[in-house]
């Protein structure tokens, strides 16, 4: 149903054909938005040209936003930037860190100069992540938790997100700082662990194989992608958010042994296999982790809708009848 806040406003999408980028598009369209997606469209990152609706009018550009000059461009006119374009893979930091530094760093200082230049009205929400925390030193993790990035994307994050700060307290470009955690749901990436290691759980189980769980007794929460994406609009028309940081969390925490078993219970099918946690993967680990997000609730009247049980089945049943347009 159409919103009086968002009809006719301009709204752009960095990463939009990505996993939370599209739904976004596809929400704030509904709301009656004019939204305009950015997205590279680079294998490794997530795009897909299937997460948006062929009948959409959605308009779509395919940029890369390390592209400083067509950014300047794109940001003119607009009402909204959601900031989510980003390189997400942990281990991928790890071996390649300077194509993280160049996207999760250096093209957020562009992005926040093209506005600075060409829209300083513009109203922002910065995607991060709770990767950043690091090894909690006691849970759940609120924001005041001290940040000790374990891998180079997490630093680059931390950076991405003092460079929103500082441009909003400086130049009053308009920012606010959501940290994501493990959000799931359709349209997420699938074809390999990249994004999530809960997607190609979901592949796997789909095909028949067997799920992979390494350790298992890690503690997580689970945010279902409807809900971040309500709580990124419901972010951006509120003022109080400006300038500030919050965590998107869920309500449920659950061992990662017991989720394998929930989704092959919710599936009614599927194998689990056990395995002790790589080596390579170990360093990097943050152990358990889950949030604490009353902050954000109590700021903006906003909580999670959607149970772990529920997130599970309806993200089962997209990819069950859509398979082959996120595996190829």
């Amino acid at each position: 149903m159409p919103n009086p806040t968002f009809a006719n406003k301009s709204v752009l999408i960095t990463g939009g054909l990505g996993f939370i980028g599209s739904t976004l598009a596809i929400a704030l369209a509904r709301l009656g938005a004019q939204v305009t997606v950015v997205d590279s469209l680079i294998p490794e990152y997530g795009g897909n040209l299937y997460n948006l609706p062929q009948d959409t009018a959605i308009r779509v550009n395919i940029s890369d936003v390390r592209d400083k000059y067509s950014f300047k461009t794109l940001v003119q006119g607009q009402d909204y930037l959601f900031n989510l374009a980003g390189q997400t893979s942990h281990m991928d930091s790890m071996h390649d860190p300077e194509t993280d530094l160049a996207i999760n760093c250096q093209a957020q200082l562009s992005i926040l100069e093209a506005c600075r230049n060409h829209n300083p009205t513009i109203r922002v929400i910065f995607a991060s992540t709770r990767q950043l925390y690091g090894k909690p030193d006691y849970l759940p993790v609120d924001e005041k938790h001290p940040t000790r990035p374990v891998d180079v994307n997490g630093i680059n994050k931390l950076a991405g997100e003092g460079y929103h700060l500082l441009y909003s307290n400086v130049y009053g470009i308009r920012s606010t700082i959501l940290r994501l955690t493990n959000t799931y749901g359709p349209r997420m990436r699938i074809r390999d662990a990249r994004q999530t290691f809960l997607g190609i759980w979901i592949r796997k189980i789909l095909e028949g194989d067997s799920i992979e769980v390494w350790g298992g007794d890690q503690l997580r929460d689970f945010s279902y992608v409807d809900d971040v994406v309500n709580a990124m609009i419901q972010a951006s028309l509120a003022d109080q958010t400006i300038g500030n940081i919050y965590n998107i969390g869920g309500d449920e925490v659950i061992s990662l042994t017991d989720l394998a078993k929930l989704l092959v219970e919710v599936n009614e099918a599927g194998h689990i296999e056990w395995h002790t946690f790589p080596e390579d993967r170990k360093r990097i680990d943050i152990g358990d982790y889950y949030s604490n997000d009353s902050l954000l609730r109590s700021t903006i009247d906003w909580k999670p809708e959607t149970d772990l049980r529920t997130g599970l089945a309806k993200s089962l049943q997209y990819f069950s009848a859509t398979l082959d347009h996120y595996i190829s």
